[in-house]
């Protein structure tokens, strides 16, 4: 197994990192690097990537996310936005309308532009053995973070990365089974057993975090009345219309 096949098929999250680490410059580069690397719909490249060092900010962060310590613990905090601004200065200087608020299909490729990039950020951090996690919530809080970090009109906050020198090892959690996954031509109906081997599966894996079943946990955060905000963020930037 090559060395590249060897760090996706091993790849895990580590969310306790050296708090005393300094991440050299020459590697966060690199992993800017790569990230900026990354495949993208007709080259456009949607999104921007901002750096985050500033305690102070990360601890804001933390205050709002208290469940993820590690934004502020780790060497360095990422935030990965979809960004159609950028397009947006471009239709002016060209003196061009632009239409991205009339359609969900810009915030789709955009979204998608910055999860290839944050893919190729958490590989190439592992390939300078560092650990990292995703951390989604933030969405929860895209209009105060729309806020502190000054975002203009046509970027919105997707995810963020910590990254950082881990001192826990952690095992490779299993996925679930092939079958429930991957299609041949056409889908398949697959039997629900296969969900309830994945519930037991993940029960003798034991991750200290997981309460709850994984079927069930999808099933009550599903069954939950939405919260919008990231609808209400979208059309106050003024990307989603309807």
């Amino acid at each position: 197994m090559n060395e590249t096949m060897n760090l996706l098929l091993n790849r895990r999250t580590y969310r306790d990192f050296d708090e005393n680490y300094h991440l050299p410059e020459e590697d966060l580069q690199q992993i800017l690097t790569a990230a900026r690397q990354a495949p993208s719909w007709m080259n456009g490249q949607f999104y921007s990537i901002f750096v985050i060092q500033d305690k102070a900010t990360r601890k804001q962060l933390v205050d709002w996310n208290p469940g993820n310590p590690h934004m502020l613990k780790s060497s360095v905090f990422l935030i990965f936005v979809g960004d159609l601004h950028r397009t947006q200065l471009i239709s002016e200087a060209y003196d061009r309308e632009n239409f991205t608020g009339d359609s969900i299909e810009p915030v789709l490729v955009a979204t998608t532009d910055a999860s290839l990039a944050l893919g190729n950020a958490v590989t190439a951090a592992d390939s300078l053995g560092l650990g990292s996690v995703v951390v989604g919530s933030i969405r929860k809080h895209s209009k105060e973070i729309g806020e502190l970090l000054a975002l203009p009109e046509g970027m919105f906050p997707l995810f963020g990365l910590s990254i950082g020198k881990p001192i826990v090892e952690m095992k490779v959690k299993p996925r679930l089974p092939e079958k429930a996954v991957v299609y041949y031509e056409k889908f398949t109906p697959y039997d629900f057993s296969l969900i309830q081997e994945y519930d037991e599966i993940m029960e003798k894996f034991a991750e200290a975090r997981e309460t709850k079943k994984w079927s069930i946990k999808f099933t009550d955060y599903f069954a939950s009345e939405p919260t919008m905000i990231i609808d209400q963020l979208l059309k106050m930037k003024k990307l989603f219309n309807s």
